[in-house]
């Protein structure tokens, strides 16, 4: 029924029970992060950890059923069946729209452990948000143009130092790591610019995985390696809140990492190499599986 409402009326009562939501989670959230940061015993802290998982679940599932009673959207999901809950994972994902993160959310909650996503540090100051992110230990990145780089060389390698501190932290405890390995969102005009050789894909930033992988070591056995399609094209957050979006479809697949894809990415020439060969051969097939993903019937709304 709710589905049904006209979409002036619909939007403003979904934006409005998402952000009533949000303020009942972020508030514990608050003060169990203040309360972690005052109790400096291992014990404790862990205990607080995990609690702040759960509200971040509760806040994630109540998010997702709004979704689901005010749209229309058709779900199809292949792979997430058997996930193990408590294995740590890498998630790498092609990334088109700010609604891959909800549908992220959407799917993977409760299946795999919480996942963390690096984020730019001016994100922090986003209001509820940014605290929130802080307080459930999302790494905050802050990243150098190429200018302040060659203006301040000492900034190299400052992005590395926190993602290794991040993933020293994820090494004890459940965690599922996010990674857009496009780096950005998809559009026609970043395709061209890069001359990407693929057809529905920007170029992989290969020497952030491999990173992580190391970073991690043996905490990470492997990566999920996740596809998502919007057969009716570009979609926009206003497009889920509207019940614009007939269908989402997404395809999950468990990979091993293998031994050889482990090494020194920087002073490794070989390994980098062979690194990279690996990964875009992970996406020539990301890309053809998009192709095969979008051809399928579509199922009506």
């Amino acid at each position: 029924m709710l589905a049904s409402l006209p979409t002036f009326l619909r939007v403003p009562l979904v934006c409005a029970l998402l952000f009533v939501s949000t303020v009942l989670h972020v508030l514990p959230l608050f003060v169990l992060a203040l309360l972690r940061l005052l109790v400096p015993v291992a014990a404790v802290q862990k205990g607080i950890g995990a609690v702040l998982v759960r509200i971040a679940e509760s806040w994630l599932s109540i998010n997702g059923w709004l979704f689901g009673v005010f749209t229309r959207t058709r779900w199809q999901v292949e792979g997430v069946d058997g996930l193990p809950l408590h294995e740590n994972f890498l998630v790498v994902c092609n990334h088109q729209s700010w609604v891959d993160i909800p549908a992220l959310q959407k799917v993977f909650n409760r299946r795999i452990p919480f996942m963390r996503f690096f984020l730019k540090s001016q994100l922090i100051w986003v209001p509820l948000l940014g605290p929130a992110w802080w307080a459930l230990d999302f790494p905050f990145m802050k990243r150098h143009s190429r200018q302040q780089l060659e203006a301040r060389p000492a900034l190299r390698g400052k992005d590395r130092e926190a993602t290794r501190r991040a993933c020293e932290k994820f090494r004890h405890l459940p965690v599922s790591i996010m990674n857009f390995t496009e780096g950005t969102r998809f559009t026609q005009a970043k395709h061209d610019a890069q001359g990407s050789p693929y057809t529905h894909l920007l170029k992989p930033k290969a020497g952030g995985v491999a990173f992580v992988i190391d970073a991690m070591g043996e905490a990470i056995q492997h990566i999920l390696d996740v596809t998502i399609v919007y057969p009716d094209g570009p979609v926009t957050t206003m497009d889920m809140l509207a019940g614009r979006i007939r269908e989402i479809r997404i395809h999950v697949r468990r990979l091993t990492i293998p031994p050889s894809m482990r090494g020194d990415y920087d002073n490794d020439a070989a390994f980098r190499e062979r690194f990279q060969t690996w990964i875009n051969d992970l996406w020539a097939e990301k890309d053809a599986r998009i192709a095969a993903m979008a051809s399928r019937a579509q199922v009506p709304a």
